[in-house]
């Protein structure tokens, strides 16, 4: 797991201000959005809130986003790149070169991150349940699931896995589980997955 000295997980507030200029409108609401979509979910989040906090006027939410699902839309598709792509994907490139040591990287930044007092789970995982798999919302959240999966099976054709898509299936719901368990208090369970993940590198090598 990590060591010290590694690189950490800024707070997912700092990863959104680093992405966007509080200064344009939509961008503040967008980063206010982010903030209380990553801890709340979306049926607790009201525009109301949303417009008093990012200090605009209601015509000007409207005119950036013409609903309230709409923003969500906007707010997974930033989650996907800040989060996704640049702190998990991004860092464990970071922390290994070969693709098989990148993939267990994984869970040394997922580790980090369970640990954190600000641990807000997966967004796409959280509105996924609270929006039911048939709502728009639901839909979104799937696809972006998929992207994970997408990421994972890339670095498993680099590894030269047999059956790349599959291995990346089976390491998802490892990493989905491990998020959950996380959120139950099980803080070590990125360890406990990432032991399950060697088991499955050394399946699927060919």
């Amino acid at each position: 797991m990590i060591s010290d000295g590694e690189a950490t997980l800024p707070p997912a507030e700092s990863i959104a201000a680093a992405a966007i200029r509080p200064a344009d409108s939509r961008e503040r609401i967008l980063a206010v959005a982010y903030q209380l979509f990553s801890r709340r979910g979306v049926r607790d989040v009201g525009v109301n809130e949303l417009i008093e906090r990012s200090g605009v006027a209601k015509a000007t939410f409207y005119r950036h986003f013409p609903s309230k699902d709409s923003l969500v839309l906007a707010f997974l598709e930033l989650r996907d790149q800040l989060w996704t792509v640049d702190a998990i994907v991004g860092q464990a490139k970071q922390r290994a070169s070969k693709p098989t040591e990148q993939l267990l990287a994984i869970f040394d930044v997922f580790g980090e991150w369970f640990r954190r007092d600000d641990f807000e789970a997966c967004s796409f995982i959280n509105i996924l349940l609270e929006m039911g798999p048939s709502h728009p919302l639901g839909l979104a959240s799937i696809d972006y699931l998929a992207r994970i999966r997408g990421h994972v099976q890339a670095l498993a054709e680099q590894a030269g896995l047999d059956r790349p898509e599959d291995f990346a299936r089976s390491w998802h719901i490892l990493m989905k589980g491990s998020i959950v368990s996380a959120s139950e208090g099980d803080t070590q369970s990125a360890s406990r997955a990432q032991e399950m993940a060697g088991w499955l590198i050394q399946h699927h090598s060919r």
